[in-house]
């Protein structure tokens, strides 16, 4: 018997936050893209009812609640992520967390740190 598997994801979700190690960084900000993918069972008797999906909105404004607060690694802000998708929809089979940093302050001429964290069940 086949299987099916929905994927829903945001793409380079653009934020402003007070995140990096230095305190000039959670001082001054600095400019994120966030990718954010999670996969399920497709069990769907109505593709049209918002109730047999997750809601990619639901998603985005959990992206903006954890990268809100200052912090000094992204690596936290990706965990939070994880654990707050975990936390709230348990039938998640893989999910995957990409943040990248726009011009970290290592000398680097239009360069970007990347923090990623893949989950699968």
């Amino acid at each position: 018997m086949a299987t099916i598997t929905q994927e829903i994801a945001i793409k380079d979700a653009r934020f402003f936050s007070p995140i990096g190690f230095y305190s000039e960084e959670q001082l001054l900000g600095n400019e994120f893209y966030v990718d954010v993918s999670v996969s399920f069972p497709f069990n769907n008797p109505n593709s049209e009812q918002l109730d047999n999906t997750i809601n990619y909105e639901e998603l985005y404004q959990i992206l903006v609640e954890i990268m809100a607060p200052r912090r000094e690694l992204l690596e936290s802000a990706a965990e939070d992520v994880l654990n707050k998708l975990l936390e709230k929809y348990a039938n998640l089979q893989t999910i995957s967390i990409s943040i990248r940093k726009q011009n970290p302050p290592f000398g680097g001429d239009i360069a970007q740190s990347v923090v990623s964290l893949h989950y699968q069940r």
